[in-house]
């Protein structure tokens, strides 16, 4: 089945309180929210940020005391069942190689929780420090594949956490005698049909653009052998889209990063480089995060629609308020061509006015006249109906589950180049999907 992909970029304009620009930093997210913990700058970082999708707004949360995290970078980050498990990252020295670089986040208390000691169980194996190793999280289990241990090199250990009984198992020994990625650190990992698919990254000193997957429920891997896709990559990112695997930024060294947006769908086996839209340039980023947002995005790769969801016919759009969304479509003459938001001239980018025709500056007044009086709202496929609304109704809409209504996006969290004590560089991309 052939898909339209083509794609606009948007940077988003941040406010005075926010994370500063780092890279080597890691990202997740959880109900709408996105939380952003450490990384560097010119030194590494010890500080842990959660970011409102709905309000635009980035509220710095506690990083100290014995159960938070010292400073990190190169780490991991994964939710389940309302808890953050970040892994790694942690400066090298002779205390680190007596302990499980662990910590857990609780969502709820918005606190970081002990984790349990077991002191009784000596024999029980646990995962050194490491850094550019992966992350992802199947049914209970918190994998984590590879990562560059100190004076070892680059590693191809393959640990599992039960988060459960928080017990931790070495998978590396199920796949002796059997084809595997091998060394590996700096590479990407994602999570598809309960099924892990690796990236590239760097084996020693070698970059990498192999492409493997790993099956839990017969404990294999499996190279994945394809006729084109991404170009040797160390520092990229990938996450699930639907049916497929998005995956953007990295280069060949940390000198040379690259803007480049893939998708392999996994139905036809086969990469697709996307299509930016002309006025619309995409950051070349290396070392950033990348987090999907909407129904698109989530665990469920299952697109939603009012077929398959009949409760959505009869359903109101809930408002989705945001600064900072690229400009409508219609600039380009590709109106309704992509799911976008709408909002009103006051949120809107000077340059986007600036680089208007006269027609369209005209339209722009004429909207922003009609809408003066509205929030930020979107247009989304997924619904049947457009709804405004102005503040004081969307805190209303507080206690609600906003997430499972936010439009599909992906942010693209700062990543060298990086610009020291500026504010994070933060990039929103919108995708087709006809």
């Amino acid at each position: 089945m052939s898909q339209n992909n083509t794609c606009l970029w948007s940077q988003l304009p941040q406010g005075i309180r926010v994370p500063c620009d780092r890279y080597k930093h890691a990202c997740c997210s959880h109900d709408g929210n996105v939380y952003l913990l450490g990384g560097r700058d010119n030194s590494t970082l010890r500080d842990f940020w959660r970011y409102s999708v709905v309000r635009n707004e980035w509220t710095e949360l506690s990083c100290v005391g014995e159960a938070a995290p010292e400073e990190v970078e190169e780490h991991s980050m994964v939710v389940h069942k309302g808890f953050i498990y970040v892994f790694g990252g942690t400066l090298d020295s002779a205390y680190t190689s007596l302990r499980c670089p662990l910590w857990v986040f609780d969502i709820a208390k918005q606190k970081w929780a002990h984790c349990p000691r077991r002191a009784s169980v000596p024999q029980t194996p646990m995962p050194t420090n490491r850094k550019g190793h992966s992350a992802v999280v199947i049914g209970s289990s918190m994998l984590v594949y590879g990562g560059f241990i100190d004076i070892k090199g680059s590693s191809q250990e393959f640990w599992s956490l039960d988060c459960d009984t928080m017990v931790w198992s070495l998978l590396t020994g199920l796949q002796q005698g059997s084809l595997s990625p091998g060394p590996r650190h700096s590479h990407s990992a994602m999570v598809y049909q309960s099924c892990m698919y690796l990236f590239g990254g760097l084996k020693g000193l070698r970059e990498q653009r192999d492409f493997w997957k790993w099956n839990p429920a017969t404990s294999t891997w499996t190279l994945l052998k394809t006729k084109s896709g991404p170009s040797k990559l160390i520092g990229h990112s990938a996450v699930a889209f639907k049916d497929s695997m998005l995956l953007f930024g990295g280069g060949e060294s940390l000198n040379y990063p690259k803007n480049c947006l893939w998708r392999y769908n996994f139905s036809t086996h086969a990469w697709r480089q996307i299509t930016t839209l002309p006025g619309s340039s995409p950051p070349d980023k290396i070392h950033h995060c990348c987090v999907g947002l909407g129904p698109k995005y989530s665990a469920d790769t299952t697109s939603i629609c009012s077929e398959t969801h009949p409760k959505l016919q009869h359903e109101k759009c809930k408002p989705f308020q945001n600064k900072c969304f690229p400009a409508p479509l219609n600039f380009l003459g590709l109106d309704g061509a992509i799911e976008m938001q709408t909002f009103t001239l006051e949120k809107c980018h000077l340059k986007t006015l600036s680089n208007a025709t006269e027609s369209d500056k005209s339209v722009l007044l004429e909207r922003s006249a009609h809408r003066s009086r509205t929030c930020l709202t979107f247009e989304n496929k997924a619904f049947s109906k457009h709804w405004s609304c102005t503040e004081e109704e969307l805190l209303e809409e507080e206690d609600q589950d906003m997430s499972q209504h936010l439009p599909d996006l992906l942010l693209v969290l700062g990543g060298r180049p990086c610009f020291g004590l500026n504010p994070l560089s933060v990039w929103q991309m919108t995708l087709s999907d006809s």
